[in-house]
């Protein structure tokens, strides 16, 4: 039976997906895979916890740094000799990260890792942008969105699990074979369009690429250190703050006077891009938000093991298996806002659900909110994503689709940053509240002490019994009052998300592509 030239373009076009996909759930599983490893890694190293966070940190300003710069590379290498370079620079970055024997030398491996797969998610979002258009764009959306929504949600489940059964350094060799496994299918399989192809007397904007490197990584290190510093409170912090808004107003200066600019903001002219790329920002902060703060309190209020919070982030990804399911149903059959606003209601519930925990909590109390969450945040997020782009034009793609991902990653790390800030302020606010109960006037105060005290009796005298009881008392106190900072965090998500839903209905309605794909 022979093959239809046109049976034969939508196959090319569907083996284009499996190489960037399976390259950009590559690079979103790292970013969360070595979370929970971090105290292994950090005793392999004899190093502080505090320390170890440039682990992640060092991982995430490498990838601010490449992600605008798409198009700029695409023009000087060609998107397929990019994409395949980044893919070695990662692959050889992974094993040297696996082999590292030191703090200094995972920090620099981790950089290079940053550096070669921070261009993996946007590639995969333009190749598909490109590629499909109509019913098929929404499926191929629809693994877009399942790569870069699941990914991050069972990486500290495999990170865990290959801790607890192996070593910390397998996070990091597993990439190798997976890299080599792309580079053979991105050999044979991507075509890069005329557009996308190497052009000759590419300028390099120097300047361009200064003030961006000087933004991002100041920006990203007054966030990861900001909560820990006490933010303006500290002469350092404030000192990155001025340095990153210098570098990102010179940054836009430079990129709008100059014809030959590394990013070019013309994709900002497009509405439904500047809406869509709004909310993506948002949801991407909660989801990293979130996904940092549920292991967390597992770990430290539950006194659950690395491995055993990490499967909380299980119910999550089954859920996002079913919204992707749904939202493959959905999206053709119905407009897209309404679809994202659906998904972004059933996120805020999600949300809420969490603010009601508690220190008895049952398991089912975790895994319905984190189901829910699971499948909100990928009906919401897909159709969002297909609207923000669909008018760009193609050739545009790339340099949209880096400036989108790379917003996104400032969201992110915004949203990570909270999570700490958060449980922070909010713990010392109310345990200032509730310290003023525990006063002589107070009869369950009173009460609650002569038991704790009576029972201590045995072991010691009266005045020790007595000092005993209130630690116990102010022990309880404080895990309450860390308790409901972790409530209000949740509540304060679901808020975001009501925000969400406004912007969403000021997105243009979805309607076939205006743009040709070429």
């Amino acid at each position: 039976m022979e093959i239809s030239n046109a049976d034969s373009e939508r196959i090319k076009r569907w083996l284009l997906l499996v190489p960037t996909m399976l390259a950009a759930f590559m690079f979103a599983l790292d970013e969360t895979i070595a979370n929970i490893a971090l105290p292994h890694i950090a005793g392999s190293f004899s190093v502080s916890s505090q320390e170890s966070i440039w682990i992640l940190t060092s991982y995430l300003v490498a990838s601010c740094l490449t992600i605008p710069m798409i198009d700029w590379l695409s023009r000087l290498l060609g998107r397929k000799n990019m994409f395949m370079l980044c893919v070695f620079v990662f692959t050889v970055a992974s094993f040297l990260c696996g082999i590292s024997d030191s703090m200094g030398m995972m920090v620099v491996s981790r950089f290079l890792q940053g550096l070669g797969g921070g261009v993996l998610i946007p590639i995969a979002q333009a190749i598909m942008m490109e590629a499909f258009e109509g019913d098929e764009l929404s499926l191929a959306g629809t693994i877009f969105g399942m790569v870069v929504i699941i990914a991050p949600i069972i990486g500290p489940v495999i990170g865990g699990w290959i801790t607890e059964n192996y070593s910390w350094h397998w996070i990091f060799f597993i990439n190798v074979p997976i890299g080599i496994i792309i580079l053979i299918l991105a050999k044979t399989m991507i075509v890069d369009p005329p557009y996308a192809q190497k052009q000759e007397n590419v300028k390099t904007d120097y300047w361009g690429i200064l003030f961006l490197c000087t933004f991002a990584v100041a920006f990203e290190v007054m966030m990861d250190k900001g909560n820990d510093l006490d933010w303006f409170g500290s002469p350092f912090i404030c000192k990155l703050t001025v340095v990153w808004v210098v570098a990102l107003i010179l940054l836009i200066i430079s990129q709008i006077k100059q014809k030959d600019s590394l990013v070019k903001f013309d994709a900002f002219r497009d509405y439904n891009f500047v809406v869509g790329t709004i909310c993506l920002t948002i949801m991407n902060a909660i989801l990293l938000a979130s996904m940092a703060m549920l292991p967390q309190f597992m770990q430290n209020m539950m006194g659950y093991d690395a491995f055993t919070s990490g499967l909380t982030m299980m119910p999550r990804g089954v859920g996002c298996l079913i919204g992707c399911v749904l939202s493959g149903y959905l999206q053709p059959r119905m407009d897209g806002r309404i679809l994202a606003a659906i998904g972004v209601f059933i996120l805020c519930l999600g949300s809420w659900s969490l603010g009601f925990i508690n220190l008895e909590i049952s398991s089912m109390s975790v895994v319905i909110p984190n189901i829910m969450y699971g499948i909100g945040m990928t009906i919401g997020m897909i159709p969002i994503i297909t609207l923000s782009c669909k008018t760009i034009a193609a050739d545009r793609m790339s340099n949209a689709s880096g400036i989108q991902n790379f917003i996104k990653t400032i969201g992110g790390a915004i949203g990570t940053s909270l999570v700490a800030t958060f449980i922070s302020r909010f713990s010392q606010i109310h345990q200032n509240m509730m310290v003023k109960h525990l006063t002589e006037t107070n009869s369950v105060y009173v009460e609650r002490l002569q038991a704790y005290s009576s029972q201590f009796m045995s072991m010691t005298d009266l005045s020790t019994a007595t000092y005993m009881g209130q630690t116990l008392i102010y022990n309880q106190l404080q895990a309450q009052a860390r308790l409901w900072a972790y409530v209000d965090s949740f509540r304060i998500f679901a808020v975001a998300g009501i925000i969400i839903l406004f912007l969403i209905f000021l997105l243009k309605k979805d309607k076939q592509t205006t743009v040709s794909k070429q």
